[in-house]
């Protein structure tokens, strides 16, 4: 079997455990025949050579900045064909002041809404509340997601804005409040998948902490996506 190339990059906020949670996923790469390479930079992006023999990138960078130059070579590079995944933070929550990126990934994170404020502590957990993935009737069909139900997580539940371009593969719905100000339930993707050029994106909302990567639902559409989202083999 042809070795595969597939480049991690990571960093940004320590919050989400860039290096541990990658870690989770990088034996799971080795075993389905990449050869992983390991970044702290986002600059890599702009090494062009580097970037064409790469079938795909993990990514777990939650803020932090990108060049131009960085930014022009990912999104070319996934337009070539190189596939392009990542959860929650890493990769919904990169770069926010870069446009392009953002459109590359079709979603953005907005928040994640609290509890009560009677129940807030002034801490992480203000904002892990029990929420729902639910699969979509595209979802049920599609190879990352088939054959999973519907299931509940006690994290961060990720408000995202998005657009059209999306597969959605599961939907997670913020109900109203009388603590918060929207009006009405509103239903945002959980996990989706993306065409740009020759390229694929998979994003999955949740992974917040080791813990949620581990839930057995979170870790299989994870490592499906992964999957799904490498370079076509050329024909």
């Amino acid at each position: 079997m042809q070795t595969r190339e597939a480049l991690v990059v990571r960093g940004g906020w320590d919050g989400h455990f860039p290096v541990e949670a990658t870690d989770l996923f990088i034996p799971f790469l080795e075993a389905n025949g990449f050869a992983v390479r390991v970044e702290s930079s986002n600059e890599i992006y702009a090494d062009s050579d580097v970037m064409a023999r790469t079938d795909l990138i993990l990514q777990c960078v939650t803020m932090s900045e990108i060049s131009r130059e960085a930014s022009q070579g990912l999104r070319a590079a996934v337009a070539n064909g190189t596939g392009l995944a990542g959860w929650h933070g890493g990769i919904a929550d990169s770069y926010r002041a870069d446009a392009e990126y953002l459109q590359l990934i079709g979603g953005q994170f907005a928040t994640h809404p609290s509890k009560h404020p009677d129940e807030l502590k002034d801490d992480p957990s203000d904002n892990y509340i029990p929420h729902q993935i639910e699969i979509t009737e595209l979802g049920r069909a599609h190879e990352i997601t088939s054959g999973i139900d519907d299931f509940g997580l006690v994290t961060e539940q990720y408000w995202v804005l998005t657009d059209t371009l999306n597969d959605v593969l599961a939907t997670t719905t913020h109900p109203v409040q009388p603590y918060h100000p929207w009006s009405r339930p509103v239903t945002t993707p959980a996990v989706w998948t993306r065409a740009w050029g020759e390229g694929r994106v998979f994003v999955a909302t949740p992974g917040h902490d080791l813990d949620v990567l581990r839930n057995e639902s979170v870790r299989t559409i994870i490592e499906r996506g992964l999957l799904w989202a490498r370079r076509e083999p050329v024909a």
